[in-house]
């Protein structure tokens, strides 16, 4: 497997990883604490309009110096994770950690994990010191990021919030 950074031309790669995964848990936010749930779906990709709506979003988060990294096997792209240049509006010590997920063929490899924290290390060395993270809620992304030492981010920021209420909030500080 080799790390690098995805090149302007490789971002709309990020298109091919597959979703693919069943879920049988999410978490959600009760008076300011996760409780788990029972909630099942087969997930078959990407959302409906996902593409289209956040394509433009990440090929600009890249034009303004984002952090693209990737994993790939040949010129397969099998992970990636992408932190954001620009300082999270509510908290403006941490950058967001915009997008990390693995294609489904490669899960349980520690791919996530490697990128995580080669993201974290890349961070650091910019000074940057945390990562704030809108988070699926689904069981295995939330207890992914809360194993690495992200908590709970409250109250939310405001901007991200809006733009992705069900999601769980939370704020990795390095220090």
């Amino acid at each position: 497997m080799q790390y690098r950074r995805l090149t302007e031309q490789e971002v709309d790669k990020v298109w091919e990883i597959e979703r693919r995964e069943i879920v049988q848990h999410v978490y959600v936010m009760v008076n300011d604490r996760l409780q788990l749930r029972e909630q099942f779906y087969d997930t078959r990709g990407w959302p409906e309009g996902e593409e289209q709506e956040y394509g433009p979003v990440l090929r600009a988060c890249f034009e303004r110096g984002g952090l693209f990294l990737g994993a790939f096997e040949g010129d397969e792209l099998a992970a990636v994770s992408v932190m954001d240049s620009r300082p999270v509006t509510d908290y403006p010590k941490l950058h967001q950690l915009a997008f990390l997920h693995v294609s489904h063929g490669w899960r349980g490899q520690g791919l996530a994990s490697e990128l995580y924290a080669r993201t974290r290390a890349e961070a650091q060395a910019m000074g940057i010191a945390g990562f704030y993270i809108s988070a699926t809620s689904t069981q295995r992304t939330v207890e992914f990021y809360l194993s690495r030492g992200a908590e709970l981010s409250l109250p939310p920021d405001r901007e991200l919030y809006e733009k992705e209420p069900d999601d769980i909030h939370l704020a990795h500080w390095f220090y």
